[in-house]
Order: C-alpha cells, then sequence, then structure tokens
C-alpha cells in the first residue's frame, strides 16, 4: 500500500458517519437508501460520505434495475490494519522492557530492604 493510498483511506476513515456506514455494510449488501435510513442526513449528504468511501477504495456500489446496492470492500482495511500492525509490535516491545525494568527494580528493592 502506498502512503497515498494509506492516507485516502485514514481519510475516509476519520469521519464517525463513514465508519458507521462501514461497519453496516460489513453484514452485507444494502442500498442507499437503507444506508440513510438511521442518519439525521439527506440522501445527498450520505452520497458525498459514499462518494469518499468509494475513492478511497472502501466501497463499491452496483446497479441491479432500480437498487443500487453498496458493499463493502475490505482490502483498504487490511493494508490499513498491516500499518498498524508495525506500531502495535513497537509498543509492546517497548512495555515488555518496560516490564521487565519494573521486576528489576522491584527484585533490587526486595534485597536492599533484607539487609
Amino acid at each position: 500500500m502506498t502512503p497515498d493510498t494509506l492516507s485516502t483511506t485514514f481519510s475516509a476513515l476519520a469521519d464517525p458517519t463513514r465508519r458507521a456506514i462501514l461497519a453496516r455494510l460489513a453484514s452485507g449488501e444494502v442500498s442507499v437508501t437503507e444506508l440513510a435510513q438511521p442518519f439525521d442526513m439527506s440522501l445527498p449528504a450520505i452520497s458525498k460520505h459514499l462518494k469518499v468511501l468509494e475513492r478511497a477504495g472502501l466501497i463499491s456500489r452496483g446497479r441491479e434495475a432500480q437498487w443500487r446496492p453498496c458493499r463493502l470492500e475490505a482490502k483498504p482495511l487490511k493494508d490499513a490494519a498491516a500499518w498498524i500492525e508495525q506500531y502495535r509490535k513497537f509498543w509492546e516491545q517497548s512495555l515488555d522492557r518496560l516490564d521487565e525494568y519494573l521486576r528489576e527494580i522491584q527484585a533490587k528493592g526486595k534485597k536492599s530492604r533484607r539487609h
């Protein structure tokens, strides 16, 4: 994943409405009208959010007669998760080192109290 694609993905995910739309699509295809129902906003406003998600590759929109289903495209989420994973490993290693250091300090403290 290129940094530009990653930026587009994170930018799309920055909005809570768009994250809610993705969560809804995780259950399966839904029409734009159905997606708009739980939100207190107009259909054109929902369409703007969908365009952002579509540009980021997070959703795709189809056309089946009068029904225009939206579906989740998870690959950009997988790529973003892989990028974040690098930093999770960093923090885990840092916390492991901190844990080891604290144990050493506690052990030294116990030794000095015995003397």
